[in-house]
């Protein structure tokens, strides 16, 4: 048992950085309860880190039980969030300091992604741990690197309301015969659009990771969307969902996306990523190459993300996120700071900060998706694109190039490039 905190004094400050996910008012009413019941005082801090590295110390909450005993159950945050950064000057690391110790914060327990979790170490340097932190990791894009395959908390709820729309798209695709292209949240990883993708059994999905850091060309994703309808249509079905990683956007050539009109630059003639309309841009690619074949059908982009990440949490996210908050408090108050909360095997695990961020880069590596796993190999035998059986099975080609509208040798011609490297589907052995 730990020793008493009762009347200790202590303050527990409690902020969150980066994009919202939910769960995150599970983790602050958990940390906030066990808090109180240890003798701390609890600060709400608003807008992440925000006012802070201004150093503003007046935007807080000063939080009590009857605060926040329900809030697990609502998505976003009551907290707020930002995506400030106080480690970007020296001046705004000084601000943060000297306005949290205005506050008389002894622990600060963040949440957030990895810039958040390279500010709170930073604070914690530059007070010689004197306020010590402790970092609890969420986002909906789950690629942070946890082990065991664990999720971030927030990612489950995320990819159970993706499949409810996705659900109801596809739906909606069958019953008006024609195509979605959604794209999903997922910068640098694919999980959730792959993971949205084979909860809801959608036609395809495309994700970054299958081109293996390889830049590919605008064309080339055009002809797997393509080809994909085509093979749908000679199974007699001229409809399907295909879901995108919006990372997906960052593989393609820049050479492909300059020459676009509907792209934004910065000052210096970079791409903006974030405003590039990557579902309408491929839609409309893909929706031209069918138009001169002479095929009528409807294609539609839709973006889904914003939808899922304020939405409210699942029971899974209910509880973990109460195992997490209530973690990252014993973990300060048994005198631990500098390390990321985890829950592994029903245990808390403390991961050391430094041993998980990047000196150069100061972010965390991400984790992506193992696309030479057993679960990815799984997840594309159950999506409708082309295979090496397409062009081995001469019946299956003939079927193909028709729906297409080409001469077979032609078809196998055009596309055969795309199974180049994709390895047979496994036959079952004679008994």
């Amino acid at each position: 048992m730990l020793e008493s905190y009762e009347n200790r004094g202590e303050v527990l400050g409690i902020l969150v950085g980066g994009g919202p996910a939910p769960g995150i008012n599970g983790v602050i009413r958990a940390a906030t309860i066990e808090a109180i019941n240890s003798g701390l005082k609890v600060v709400g801090i608003l807008d992440g880190f925000q006012w802070l590295a201004k150093g503003d110390n007046s935007k807080i909450w000063e939080l009590s039980i009857s605060d926040i005993s329900r809030v697990h159950f609502e998505g976003g945050s009551v907290l707020r969030t930002s995506r400030a950064n106080p480690t970007k000057s020296e001046e705004a690391m000084n601000n943060t300091v000297r306005a949290l110790k205005n506050l008389e914060v002894d622990y600060l327990l963040t949440i957030g992604g990895d810039d958040t979790a390279h500010s709170a170490y930073r604070v914690a340097e530059a007070t010689g741990h004197k306020i010590r932190v402790a970092h609890v990791p969420k986002t909906i894009d789950n690629d942070l690197p946890l082990p065991n395959r664990l999720s971030t908390f927030g990612y489950q709820t995320a990819r159970h309301v993706g499949v409810e729309l996705v659900h109801y798209i596809m739906v909606d695709a069958q019953t008006t015969s024609r195509w979605y292209f959604v794209v999903s949240m997922g910068r640098k990883a694919g999980h959730l659009a792959l993971g949205i993708a084979r909860a809801a059994g959608a036609t395809l999905a495309i994700i970054a990771e299958e081109f293996r850091g390889k830049k590919i060309r605008l064309a080339e994703l055009a002809d797997i969307l393509e080809t994909s309808i085509i093979k749908r249509r000679a199974m007699g079905k001229n409809y399907g969902v295909a879901i995108l990683a919006e990372g997906v956007v960052e593989s393609i050539e820049e050479e492909d996306l300059l020459r676009l009109d509907d792209v934004e630059r910065d000052a210096h003639g970079h791409l903006r990523y974030a405003e590039i309309p990557f579902g309408d841009i491929i839609k409309n690619e893909v929706k031209r190459r069918l138009i001169s074949r002479g095929l009528d059908i409807t294609v539609v982009s839709k973006n889904i993300g914003y939808e899922l990440r304020c939405a409210d949490p699942i029971p899974f996210d209910c509880e973990y996120t109460q195992d997490l908050g209530h973690a990252a408090v014993r973990y300060l108050l048994n005198g631990g700071s500098g390390a990321m909360i985890t829950v592994q095997g029903g245990q808390a695990v403390p991961m050391p900060l430094a041993d998980l961020i990047n000196p150069e880069t100061k972010r965390m590596n991400v984790r992506l998706v193992d696309v030479d796993s057993d679960s990815y190999r799984i997840s594309r035998n159950y999506m409708i694109r082309l295979e090496p059986d397409d062009f081995q099975d001469h019946n299956r080609l003939v079927r193909l190039a028709r729906a297409a509208h080409m001469p077979p040798d032609e078809f196998a011609a055009r596309f055969g490039y795309l199974v180049e490297n994709e390895p047979r589907r496994p036959t079952r052995s004679p008994s």
